[in-house]
């Protein structure tokens, strides 16, 4: 691995020069070109893609910039993978788009651009244009990433809040709430180790099995920022129609539970970046957990809800104890710069 030693990010990396041709032909062509990137193009031609299409394009702004499980580059990945994936796409190319701040160590932007290749390569998505800005000191925070994503649509018909129906389940594919208190904790000095990392990864796996599903697969969606709540809260509203989610099905690690029991945030308003809810016909359920049942990503996998006729627009959770409560829209975001 090249060491770029005490060197940081000038404003000459960002001229069109000598240093910006340097930067990109020895510190990220290395790592991303798979075959469209060694020219340079303005724009790639993408020809070997046929059906019906989905597009989408992300910002990618986390403090600390690096966190445990992750760091702002895979996240970028993950994040533009994963918003394909609940269009019911398979995630195929994606553009990258570098604002740098001038300072930044060149080894922490190597780091940031192997973690993008590594978790490019693990999606089976490839790199095919970008752009790099380097903006003064000061006038952003170390490096700020955009991505946009194309994918072949794999689930029709597409998913859609629309096609939700009373008596429709909800699949949660894993515990919530790691990513959001991973970060929260790492900008922080703590005595005691939560030992909590991010679920930072490409839900796509995921959401390729639960295609099988055929028109019984609904909706989907990954519940990023405002985490489960705000998701179970936006499919209410939308949908007309009311929520009941079961307490004692949604899966928390016990690290999340100890860390939010300390620091005083409810663990279904943390935004998780490698989960997915899916809506689910109600007699195909079983079934879906059935095809989740081999995947990594998905070992804790479970139906947490449903959607019912009565409590329009209302997200309802049955305690453990056997009571109600009302789950809350969250009214802001827990935590700014979580992704």
């Amino acid at each position: 691995m090249n060491s770029w030693g005490d060197e940081r990010i000038q404003l000459g990396h960002g001229g069109g020069g000598r240093m910006t041709g340097r930067l990109i032909r020895d510190l990220i062509l290395p790592y991303l070109d798979r075959g469209h990137l060694r020219i340079l193009p303005d724009a790639a031609l993408l020809t070997d893609l046929q059906g019906h299409l989905a597009y989408t394009t992300d910002s990618f702004v986390v403090s600390p910039i690096f966190f445990p499980g992750g760091d702002i580059g895979s996240l970028a990945v993950h994040g533009t993978c994963n918003d394909l994936a609940c269009g019911g796409a398979r995630p195929r190319f994606l553009s990258l788009g570098l604002i740098l701040e001038e300072g930044l160590p060149l080894n922490d932007l190597q780091t940031i651009i192997q973690s993008i290749a590594a978790a490019a390569e693990k999606a089976e998505v490839e790199v095919v244009t970008g752009d790099t800005k380097v903006v003064p000191k000061g006038s952003a925070d170390k490096i700020f990433i955009n991505t946009s994503g194309i994918g072949v649509v794999e689930a029709l018909p597409a998913p859609s809040m629309e096609r939700i129906e009373p008596g429709d389940h909800i699949l949660l594919s894993g515990p919530v709430g790691n990513h959001g208190l991973a970060v929260m904790l790492s900008r922080a000095e703590f005595s005691f180790d939560f030992n909590l990392v991010s679920d930072s990864a490409s839900i796509w796996p995921v959401v390729q099995r639960l295609v099988a599903l055929g028109p019984a697969l609904k909706f989907l969606r990954d519940p990023t920022r405002g985490g489960l709540a705000a998701t179970l809260t936006e499919m209410a509203s939308a949908s007309g129609l009311g929520v009941r989610v079961h307490e004692s099905a949604i899966p928390l690690d016990t690290s999340v539970v100890a860390a939010s029991e300390i620091l005083g945030i409810d663990p279904l308003q943390a935004a998780n970046e490698g989960k997915v809810v899916a809506v689910i016909d109600g007699e195909k359920s079983q079934e879906a957990l059935n095809l989740l049942r081999d995947c990594d990503l998905a070992l804790g996998a479970t139906i947490i809800g449903e959607f019912i006729p009565d409590r329009p627009k209302m997200v309802v959770m049955r305690t453990r104890i056997g009571g109600e409560r009302i789950v809350p829209e969250p009214s802001g975001e827990l935590l700014p710069r979580i992704c």
